[in-house]
């Protein structure tokens, strides 16, 4: 029989107590480990060896298992901000545990938590119901991006949400390479005009987005857009005019928190250029 540290560590690093007493480990055994500072409790009945991630420490000490944002950021989604401290999944009727520094939101959904982190699918599923309908949209194309959605998980997210947003599914696409891409396209569908995302134009170059075949829609992102990568941009937008184009440029900030802003600027330049909505 191996030793408790050497069992939990081939268990993933965490194991519930009921789990190692199947493999002949008692709790008297796993008093003495944690009182040695050989394992952790990490709450009642539940036990790891480091290096364990701090998160999903710190949602079991909660009582639940990491998910939603917390668990699709951990993984490289895309989430729309603000990270808000770590979301936990706790059973309906279940109280979360009381653990020092706790910043948590708790998520009282359906269901059976698991011990560790939810799935990319639930993950996905309790975004919506946290966050909303663009979130959720900008995550889901960004972990089908990212390879971690095959056509029967997506089908089993599809069937996890209402009826009325069922079509979020529907109209998501594996090639959004940029987070700020989905939420402009969710947004402009909304309006009843079609975003072309990722276009290369002869003479010009790679654009962001293409509205109508005639609006470069170039999203500057969250970085610094100086000096040399400046002068790069004023010369392709020069080239664009020559060539017939308007380009209207957004940063990340302007695109996320002042949508209102962008809106009109997309509209005014559409009228202008004859372009019906």
């Amino acid at each position: 029989m191996l030793p408790p540290k050497d069992t939990i560590s081939s268990l993933g690093g965490i194991a519930r107590g009921t789990r190692l007493q199947q493999f002949g480990i008692s709790r008297q055994s796993l008093a003495n480990r944690v009182k040695a500072g050989a394992i952790v409790r990490l709450c009642p009945g539940v036990f790891d060896v480091p290096p364990v991630a701090p998160p999903l420490r710190e949602a079991i000490a909660h009582g639940g298992a990491l998910t939603c944002a917390s668990v699709l950021r951990a993984h490289g989604v895309w989430v729309l901000p603000p990270a808000d401290g770590l979301h936990v999944w706790l059973a309906p009727g279940q109280h979360a545990l009381s653990h020092r520094g706790c910043t948590c939101t708790s998520h009282y959904y359906s269901g059976d938590p698991p011990l560790g982190e939810a799935s990319i699918e639930i993950a996905l599923v309790h975004l919506y119901k946290c966050a909303g309908a663009e979130a959720f949209f900008a995550a889901f194309e960004s972990a089908w991006n990212l390879g971690m959605l095959s056509t029967r998980s997506r089908m089993r997210v599809r069937a996890a949400l209402p009826n009325r947003v069922r079509w979020l599914v529907d109209l998501a696409q594996p090639d959004a390479e940029s987070g700020l891409e989905s939420p402009l396209r969710l947004r402009l569908h909304l309006l009843g005009i079609r975003l072309d995302c990722q276009i290369t134009i002869h003479g010009i170059g790679r654009a962001d987005f293409v509205i109508a075949g005639r609006l470069i829609i170039e999203a500057d992102g969250k970085g610094n857009h100086g000096g040399e990568l400046r002068h790069r941009d004023l010369v392709r937008d020069a080239a664009a005019s020559r060539l017939g184009y308007e380009t209207l440029r957004f940063d990340y900030a302007r695109i996320v928190h002042d949508w209102a802003t962008v809106q009109a600027a997309i509209l005014g330049a559409l009228d202008r250029l004859e372009v019906p909505p």
